[in-house]
């Protein structure tokens, strides 16, 4: 497999999680999303490197902190999102206008 391939798929995956964050209503839905746009980054940070210099890890530590990053934003997010649910009663994205007077 070429690096073409890696960057295809890593586009189509992103590709993907850029609909379902622009079509999702739900917020836990939108999160998903968020995280596979954030595994296509990895895939083609890693592969990149792999093809470029293939006896460093650089693209592989980089993978690490995206993905250290990513649990950390998604607990808080979920904490977030499971206090609007005990507060509202629905995660829909279209119905949190907290910050509204």
């Amino acid at each position: 497999m070429t690096l073409l391939h890696f960057q295809l798929l890593s586009a189509a995956l992103f590709a993907i999680g850029m609909y379902g964050v622009l079509a999702r209503k739900n917020a836990v839905l939108i999160l998903l999303a968020i995280e596979l746009m954030l595994n296509a980054v990895n895939i083609n940070f890693i592969a990149y490197a792999a093809y470029r210099d293939p006896e460093r890890f650089l693209g592989q530590i980089i993978a690490l902190f995206v993905i250290a990053i990513a649990a950390a934003e998604l607990g808080l997010a979920l904490a977030i999102i499971l206090r609007l649910y005990r507060h509202r009663g629905s995660v829909n994205v279209d119905e949190i206008d907290l910050m509204k007077w």
